[in-house]
C-alpha cells in the first residue's frame, strides 16, 4: 500500500529473460503487486516471471506493445488496484522512483505520473542515440503547441496512472502498437487529467529492449497525427475514436455494467486477458 491506495505494477514483457530478476530486485515492498504480461516471448521470459512469484500472464499470440498494455492494465484493475505503475522489465528505468511516482497520485494532486528522461538532462549521457534525443525534442515541441500542454516528454515508459484515469479513457480505441503510449497520455489532456513529471534516469545498453529506425519513423509519424487529431477535436471539426467519450473503455470489475456506458460496443472477444491468457500463475 502506498498512501493508503493499492498499488499494483505492470510489466508489459517481451524477450525481457535477461533484465527481468534485476528489475524486479528494485521494486520496493511496499507494492502489493507485481503483474508481467508476456506476449509471447521466445526466450525464458514467464518461467523467470513465474520463478521470481509474479503474477504471470502469457498471450496466446503476439498483440504489440499497445495491446499488451491493454491486457496490463485490465488485470490490475480486476484485482483490485487503485494506482498502477507501468515498469519496462528491460532495466531502462529504475524501479526505485516508483514510491515517488505512486505518492504524486495517491496525494489526490495528480492523476498521471510520468518518469521523465529529459528533466535530469543527462538522457544522452545514459545513452540515448543522439537521433532519438532529437526526435524526442522535436516530437515533444509539437505536440506542447498542438495540445497546449508543457510536457518535458511525451515518450517516457515509465507512467504511474490512478484508477479513475484507467476507467475513463477509452483505451480500447487505441492502437495496439508503440503510439498506444502517446494516444494515452493525449487522452489524459483531452479528458482532463492532472499530469506530473519526476527526473528519471535512463540506461540504454544491448540487453535493453529499443525499437529500431524504420519503426521509430512509423512512431513518430503516428505521434504527429495523434497531436493533429487532438487539435482538431478541440477545435470541433472532428473528434476521432480514440478521443469520443462513449469510446471503448476497460470494464470495471467492482460495476455490474461497463463503464463505457449504455450505447458503447462491448470489448471484442480477444481484448482481454480472460481470452488471450494460456496461464496465471503466483
Amino acid at each position: 500500500m502506498i498512501g493508503g491506495k493499492k498499488a499494483i505494477v505492470v510489466m508489459p514483457a517481451y524477450n525481457a529473460a535477461l533484465t527481468l530478476e534485476k528489475t524486479v530486485a528494485e521494486v520496493p515492498s511496499t507494492i502489493d503487486e507485481i503483474i508481467l504480461v508476456d506476449d509471447r516471448s521466445t526466450d525464458q521470459t514467464p518461467e523467470v516471471a513465474r520463478r521470481l512469484g509474479l503474477t504471470t500472464i502469457v498471450h496466446e499470440r503476439n498483440r504489440g506493445y499497445g495491446g499488451n498494455q491493454k491486457t496490463c492494465y485490465a488485470e490490475a484493475l480486476r484485482r483490485g488496484a487503485d494506482i498502477v505503475i507501468m515498469v519496462h522489465p528491460d532495466y531502462q528505468y529504475t524501479p526505485k522512483l516508483i514510491p515517488a511516482m505512486a505518492e504524486c497520485i495517491a496525494s489526490g494532486l495528480y492523476d498521471v505520473a510520468l518518469g521523465s528522461r529529459i528533466l535530469g538532462g543527462r538522457s544522452l549521457q545514459g545513452g540515448m542515440p543522439l537521433y532519438k534525443y532529437v526526435a524526442n525534442r522535436f516530437l515533444t515541441t509539437t505536440e506542447n503547441l498542438l495540445i497546449s500542454e508543457k510536457l518535458s516528454e511525451y515518450h517516457t515508459g515509465y507512467r504511474a496512472f490512478s484508477r479513475k484515469v484507467l476507467l475513463t479513457l477509452p483505451l480500447n480505441e487505441n492502437d495496439d502498437d508503440f503510439v498506444f503510449d502517446n494516444q494515452m497520455l493525449v487522452q489524459a489532456a483531452y479528458f482532463g487529467f492532472r499530469m506530473a513529471e519526476i527526473t528519471c534516469p535512463t540506461l540504454y545498453f544491448d540487453d535493453a529492449s529499443s525499437i529500431n529506425f524504420k519503426r521509430s519513423v512509423k512512431y513518430g509519424l503516428g505521434v504527429l497525427e495523434t497531436a493533429v487529431q487532438f487539435r482538431l477535436a478541440k477545435l470541433g471539426l472532428h473528434v476521432p475514436r480514440f478521443l469520443r467519450e462513449n469510446g471503448r473503455r476497460l470494464d470495471d470489475p467492482r460495476s455490474a455494467k461497463p463503464v463505457s456506458g449504455p450505447g458503447t460496443p462491448r470489448r471484442r472477444r480477444d481484448d482481454f486477458a480472460a481470452d488471450t491468457v494460456l496461464g496465471i500463475a503466483r
